[in-house]
């Protein structure tokens, strides 16, 4: 693989040197820099990037911490406000309880390959398009996994 050449005037720190090669960096006056077109982003251009299934990453300007994870969370609370939740209050109350759990570090990887099971089911997850009777059965063997993968822990619904 071919080295940067350090005269790059983008060049990223050793400490980061981990990142893709799509950087935004974040500026204390809360504004989103986008390094590879070099133009100011807002949160809904980096939706779009999530949605082009585009690999980046959200540094901090000044310190080069990666704050990725805090601008995906941003833009899934605003998502969350405006309208169509996905997560009811008890779903979110129970993803808290799991915080400081036993079971906090197999519940992130969980809830990951439930997403990527249906991502790799490749058609869209609406009952009139993939017919009720196909849609009601998912929906009830995934809740089945999950009280089963719950009732290890003794946590009962």
């Amino acid at each position: 693989m071919p080295q940067k050449s350090a005269a790059k005037p983008d060049a990223k720190p050793e400490a980061a040197s981990n990142l893709p090669d799509r950087v935004i960096k974040k500026y204390p006056n809360r504004r989103l820099y986008d390094t590879h077109t070099s133009t100011y982003i807002t949160l809904a251009e980096i939706k779009q990037l999530v949605m082009q299934h585009e690999v980046f990453a959200v540094v901090d300007a000044k310190t080069s911490e990666n704050l990725t994870r805090s601008i995906l969370l941003q833009i899934i609370l605003e998502e969350e406000a405006n309208g169509s939740p996905m997560f009811t209050v008890p779903v979110l109350s129970n993803i808290i309880r799991f915080y400081g759990h036993a079971m906090q570090g197999l519940m992130g990887g969980y809830i990951e390959k439930n997403i990527q099971t249906l991502m790799d089911l490749q058609v869209p997850l609406v009952p009139n398009v993939l017919g009720t009777t196909v849609f009601t059965q998912m929906q009830e063997q995934m809740q089945k996994q999950t009280e089963q993968f719950l009732g290890t822990f003794g946590i009962k619904r």
